[in-house]
């Protein structure tokens, strides 16, 4: 699993780029599924604009995509917001996939035991 950080109007120090890494591969070893995440940090130019600093994610699944994208007043509050939304995002989105896992498990056996149900029918009418 790769974490590539690309950056926007900005430089992209080491501090950073370490920064990032430490943050979401944290939020990375919660799901096996994970092939890759691209993070794109951007800074908006405009003074009067709120939430200067952006940072977005796409963390690419196996089954799925997800996207999420945070700003805040500095790049490292964003990077912070950004980890947080990721990790209850990879969270459902695992737990999704578990629990529909798990209803075909439990449809599996309850046709299993209409036929079994069937068959000791016909077998009492005999």
């Amino acid at each position: 699993m790769h974490i590539y950080v690309n950056g926007r109007n900005i430089e992209i120090t080491d501090a950073i780029k370490a920064y990032v890494k430490e943050k979401i591969g944290k939020v990375a070893t919660r799901y096996d599924q994970i092939q890759g995440i691209d993070v794109v940090l951007s800074v908006i130019k405009n003074p009067s604009a709120e939430g200067k600093h952006i940072a977005e994610v796409t963390c690419k699944m196996s089954t799925g995509t997800i996207r999420c994208e945070e700003a805040a007043e500095s790049m490292y509050a964003s990077i912070d917001l950004l980890a947080d939304k990721l990790a209850r995002q990879i969270t459902k989105f695992k737990d999704k996939n578990i629990s529909s896992d798990k209803a075909s498990i439990r449809t599996d056996r309850i046709a299993d035991n209409d036929e079994e149900e069937k068959e000791d029918i016909k077998a009492m009418e005999e």
